[in-house]
Protein backbone atom coordinates (compact mmCIF):
# COMPACT_ATOMS: atom_id res chain seq x y z
CA UNK A 1 0.00 0.00 0.00
CA UNK A 2 0.96 3.42 -1.30
CA UNK A 3 0.59 6.24 1.18
CA UNK A 4 -1.94 7.77 -1.78
CA UNK A 5 -3.84 5.24 -0.89
CA UNK A 6 -4.86 6.15 2.36
CA UNK A 7 -5.29 10.24 0.71
CA UNK A 8 -2.64 11.61 3.03
CA UNK A 9 0.59 13.42 1.40
CA UNK A 10 3.92 12.09 3.53
CA UNK A 11 5.17 14.90 6.34
CA UNK A 12 7.72 16.85 4.24
CA UNK A 13 11.74 16.46 6.04
CA UNK A 14 11.27 20.57 6.73
CA UNK A 15 8.08 20.03 8.28
CA UNK A 16 9.68 17.60 11.47
CA UNK A 17 12.05 19.59 11.76
CA UNK A 18 10.27 22.40 12.53
CA UNK A 19 8.33 20.52 14.21
CA UNK A 20 11.12 19.09 16.52
CA UNK A 21 12.35 22.66 16.84
CA UNK A 22 8.95 23.45 18.28
CA UNK A 23 8.86 20.80 20.69
CA UNK A 24 11.91 21.59 22.16
CA UNK A 25 10.99 25.39 23.53
CA UNK A 26 9.80 24.85 26.71
CA UNK A 27 5.89 25.20 27.67
CA UNK A 28 5.34 26.10 23.61
CA UNK A 29 6.37 22.89 22.42
CA UNK A 30 3.84 21.25 24.98
CA UNK A 31 1.47 23.44 23.34
CA UNK A 32 1.97 22.46 20.18
CA UNK A 33 2.23 18.05 20.96
CA UNK A 34 -1.22 18.73 22.28
CA UNK A 35 -2.44 20.35 18.94
CA UNK A 36 -1.08 18.33 16.53
CA UNK A 37 -1.97 15.09 18.41
CA UNK A 38 -5.50 15.90 18.60
CA UNK A 39 -5.90 17.96 15.76
CA UNK A 40 -7.87 16.43 12.44
CA UNK A 41 -5.91 18.63 10.22
CA UNK A 42 -2.60 16.86 11.29
CA UNK A 43 -1.10 14.07 9.36
CA UNK A 44 -1.83 11.05 11.35
CA UNK A 45 1.68 9.98 11.31
CA UNK A 46 2.85 13.30 13.16
CA UNK A 47 -0.27 12.77 15.20
CA UNK A 48 0.54 9.37 16.08
CA UNK A 49 3.83 10.51 16.79
CA UNK A 50 2.88 13.40 18.82
CA UNK A 51 0.77 11.35 21.16
CA UNK A 52 3.66 8.78 21.96
CA UNK A 53 5.71 11.65 22.63
CA UNK A 54 3.10 13.06 25.27
CA UNK A 55 2.56 9.22 26.56
CA UNK A 56 6.28 9.10 27.25
CA UNK A 57 6.44 12.63 28.85
CA UNK A 58 3.61 11.26 31.47
CA UNK A 59 5.21 8.41 32.07
CA UNK A 60 8.64 10.79 32.88
CA UNK A 61 7.18 12.73 34.67
CA UNK A 62 5.70 9.97 36.77
CA UNK A 63 8.69 8.23 37.19
CA UNK A 64 10.32 11.81 38.11
CA UNK A 65 7.93 12.24 40.69
CA UNK A 66 8.27 8.29 42.26
CA UNK A 67 11.89 9.11 42.31
CA UNK A 68 12.01 12.44 43.95
CA UNK A 69 9.55 11.27 47.01
CA UNK A 70 11.10 7.50 47.07
CA UNK A 71 14.74 9.30 47.36
CA UNK A 72 13.70 12.42 48.75
CA UNK A 73 11.79 10.67 52.19
CA UNK A 74 15.47 8.95 52.24
CA UNK A 75 17.22 11.96 52.50
CA UNK A 76 15.14 13.26 55.24
CA UNK A 77 15.01 9.89 56.72
CA UNK A 78 19.03 9.61 56.94
CA UNK A 79 19.23 13.57 57.71
CA UNK A 80 16.84 13.07 60.83
CA UNK A 81 18.48 10.10 62.00
CA UNK A 82 22.12 12.03 61.66
CA UNK A 83 20.98 14.80 63.85
CA UNK A 84 21.24 17.06 61.08
CA UNK A 85 17.23 17.95 60.34
CA UNK A 86 15.19 17.80 63.84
Amino acid sequence: MTTESYGEKPVSIGDWILTFILMSLPLVGLFFLFYWAFSDSTAPSKKNYCRAALILFVIGIGLGLLFLFAFGGLALLAGSQAGVIR
